[in-house]
């Protein structure tokens, strides 16, 4: 009887400390020691769409619903002037035409004629064709700059959930997926205004684009699939609060200085501000295999590229001079024979395990 509880004993304790040690490896991988997820009410706030927000019963994950009435969106409680940004997310699936799916950071509401703004954004398609999404990027009100690039994704996107995660410090953005940065972007003194400086909250929202989200336009949200639902949980925000320091006096939007150096020392050396060799692979696959444009080659836009574009050859030789991907090839055999191989092969997972 004695050695029954004893060795029931040890299993137990070697089951806690695997479990520990996953938990760990996993939150490792960006840093997220770190970090704790919040709860709703700890630090977000109802958007838009009375009703179409649900949060679960332990207010660690919210639903966010599109129907013919409205969509809906949450957005944080305070401001950050730098700060890290993460949730796993779910996507709709089956018919998702005309859909976005936004995961960003803006102070429009605040600096409506001088905004910054930094974006993921994923984009609805039909039936049997994958999601979609972009990241872009604005600084001081630059719209007329968009920064945008545009990738499919290894996994399907409304099956699990997986982490998105923005990081931005007074040197860098590092757009995330999961393990894997897919996009980084280092401050140049010759961007000035164009790198996001003043402080931002975080938002979340599902609408209806239907005007030029999937294929431009030709493919609208139909909803007899409704109602669409996107779902978000563990959401992470890491920065300097700086709401306190916002204000709005006769239509001015100002706000006072407050020291951040603390908290941007931390994200600046923090795990997921540094790109490690296996991680810088991770991205160079991703980019190769799973980005079809990327405005830095986009000649048609930007006879030069911003300053802040490092142009990699091997990238500039997949693209046209309009930033979209070389396809090639135009005998209509030769585009069947390619859309049988396509079919028929897997895509590649990209990993920083790898």
């Amino acid at each position: 009887m004695r050695d029954s509880i004893y060795y029931l004993w040890i299993n137990n304790r070697l089951r806690v400390i695997i479990t520990m040690v996953v938990i760990v490896s996993w939150r490792c991988v960006l840093g997220l020691e770190n970090i704790s997820p919040i709860f709703f009410d700890e630090g977000l706030s109802h958007l838009f769409g009375e009703g179409n927000l649900i949060r679960s019963p332990d207010d660690r994950s919210v639903r966010l619903l599109l129907d013919k009435y409205t969509g809906s969106g949450f957005i944080s409680s305070s401001m950050y002037n730098h700060g890290f940004f993460s949730s796993l997310i779910k996507l709709p699936g089956a018919y998702t035409a005309g859909i976005v799916v936004a995961f960003y950071t803006s102070n429009g509401d605040v600096f409506v004629k001088n905004h910054d703004e930094l974006d993921i954004e994923f984009l609805g398609n039909v039936e049997g064709k994958p999601w979609r999404f972009q990241t872009n990027m604005y600084g001081n009100g630059s719209t007329n700059r968009g920064r945008e690039e545009r990738y499919r994704l290894w996994f399907d996107p409304s099956k699990e959930f997986h982490r998105y995660s923005i990081l931005w410090n007074p040197t860098k953005i590092i757009f995330w997926v999961d393990d894997v940065p897919i996009r980084e972007v280092k401050r140049k003194e010759e961007m000035k205004g164009d790198y996001p400086q003043k402080p931002m909250s975080l938002y979340a929202t599902i609408w209806d684009a239907s005007s030029w989200a999937t294929s431009g336009g030709k493919f609208a949200v139909d909803y007899i699939f409704s109602p669409f639902v996107s779902e978000f949980k563990d959401i992470a925000l890491d920065g300097c609060n700086v709401s306190d320091s916002i204000s709005t006096v006769s239509g001015d939007n100002n706000y006072s200085y407050i020291n951040c150096s603390i908290s941007d020392q931390l994200l600046m050396t923090s795990d997921y501000s540094t790109i490690n060799p296996k991680q810088a692979a991770a991205m160079r696959r991703f980019r190769e295999c799973y980005m079809y444009y990327s405005y830095c080659y986009d000649t048609i836009r930007y006879v030069v590229p911003p300053p802040e574009c490092v142009i990699v050859k091997a990238e500039k030789d997949r693209f046209k001079d309009t930033g979209r991907l070389k396809f090639g090839g135009s005998h209509p055999k030769v585009h069947r024979a390619r859309r049988r191989r396509r079919k028929n092969r897997s895509m590649p997972v990209v990993s920083a395990d790898q």
